[in-house]
């Protein structure tokens, strides 16, 4: 049960017990971090007056409202037990994944690649949640997590793009979301480079965290449903310089620190916060500029258009003013083709395909599984379209492909029931013709 905490109730110092919420969506202050006077002087000009706190999760006390203090040794021992235990439960989750289950279907490894993803998304929000309320992040263990997730995004790449967090859960954890899908969209683009391995997991480091100066600034500048002033806007380019001084401060190698610093800055120049051009920008900074406006541009948000991963391919294609590295696009687009995986298409012979995978060999004709047919063995049907009769016409609008999906998920529901029957019927027929020994006549 929530319950509401006014502006008045908002002093400096003060930390809350759980999270403390401009709406059910937004969070406003993360568990622990403390009121500062400028977010008090914020939420007075953005005319914010009520917030909600989660009362169950409350440690204690009428509004779930601690005096700051430094943590405990009690304290610093149990939020590092956390983070290891989600460290862990990510290892185990992928040791589970690629145990080779009996059922290797499309369908399952999608699933479990979904449940891979989303324990990469907890162990995101732990490290920034850690952070936040201990300034502390642990470079050794990020790196060795992120080391498993180059080899799993190498294994999986066709199922892990297909993934797409709900308007929800982006609203609701914008940094994380956007860190975790741009850190698979770069190390994809790694991959296709042919970066090394060591760099790869520097890149996936830098990528996770090139948000972390967000941190520092009030949760409204970058959660808000409406356009910000110039003044605002101005605020929110600080997080580069912001996450730099984090990453200094924490010791990190100055690679990593420098990715972050200019993952905004342009070939052009035009970027921020140095204005540097082509070669002196770090080449993590170039991918990860790549990574996250091609991200930006697919993300439903409440207050912008959702596009589709086709319309950002063709923006990042178009690189309007060559804001962009001509190597990291071309990367971009042979890892994701013209017609991003996991994007939903319009045939030449009036059939409906779902991208899966790249051709190598020409990014214009990617593999795709067609919607609604199987071969006679249950498997679904894999085509390589071209210029003539499986050739691609179109991708489906937003509201075509949510057509798609709803009827797909329909259409699953009702196999797993017929299954689900088939085999229960089975159990019956091994029940009947199951001998039961008497053991009468062993008496």
């Amino acid at each position: 049960m929530s319950q509401t905490v006014s502006l008045d109730t908002l002093q400096k110092d003060l930390t809350f017990k759980s999270d403390l919420l401009l709406d059910k969506n937004f969070v406003l202050l993360p568990v622990a971090v403390p009121v500062t006077d400028e977010l008090k002087k914020a939420l007075k000009e953005w005319d914010f007056k009520e917030f909600l706190c989660d009362e169950e999760m409350s440690l204690g006390g009428d509004m779930g409202i601690a005096q700051n203090s430094a943590p405990s040794f009690e304290e610093e021992e149990s939020h590092q037990e956390i983070a290891e235990q989600i460290s862990t439960s990510v290892k185990k989750v992928l040791e589970e994944v690629n145990a080779s289950p009996e059922d290797n279907s499309e369908k399952n490894r999608l699933a479990n690649v979904q449940k891979v993803y989303n324990e990469y998304v907890n162990y995101i929000n732990s490290v920034y949640t850690h952070y936040a309320t201990h300034k502390k992040i642990n470079l050794e263990e990020l790196s060795d997590t992120v080391k498993d997730l180059c080899v799993f995004i190498r294994e999986n790449k066709r199922y892990v793009l297909r993934i797409s967090p709900s308007v929800e859960a982006r609203n609701k954890n914008f940094i994380v979301i956007h860190s975790m899908r741009s850190t698979v969209l770069a190390i994809t683009i790694g991959l296709e480079i042919h970066l090394p391995l060591s760099k790869l997991i520097e890149l996936g480091v830098t990528c996770i965290l090139h948000e972390i100066g967000m941190l520092r600034l009030p949760p409204q500048l970058y959660l808000t449903d409406r356009m910000l002033s110039p003044s605002e806007r101005a605020q929110i380019t600080t997080h580069t310089v912001l996450g730099f001084n984090i990453l200094k401060e924490l010791n990190f190698p100055l690679s990593i620190q420098l990715g972050v610093l200019e993952h905004h800055e342009k070939e052009n120049g035009m970027g921020y916060p140095r204005h540097l051009t082509g070669e002196k920008i770090s080449s993590y900074a170039k991918i990860i500029s790549v990574a996250c406006s091609f991200e930006a541009i697919t993300a439903p948000r409440e207050y912008k258009t959702e596009r589709t991963t086709f319309d950002a391919m063709v923006e990042m294609l178009k690189n309007q003013n060559q804001q962009y590295d001509p190597t990291v696009i071309k990367g971009l687009l042979y890892s994701l083709s013209l017609f991003p995986i996991g994007a939903y298409v319009y045939m030449h012979n009036g059939k409906i395909g779902l991208v899966t995978d790249v051709n190598p060999t020409n990014p214009m004709n990617p593999l795709i599984q067609i919607v609604n047919e199987k071969n006679r063995d249950g498997t679904p049907i894999i085509i390589q379209t071209d210029n003539g009769p499986n050739k691609i016409v179109r991708v489906l609008t937003k509201q075509e492909e949510q057509d798609v999906v709803k009827s797909l998920n329909k259409r699953n529901q009702i196999e797993d029931t017929a299954e689900a029957l088939e085999e229960s019927e089975k159990d019956k027929d091994r029940t009947k013709n199951f001998s039961f020994i008497d053991l009468s006549e062993f008496n």
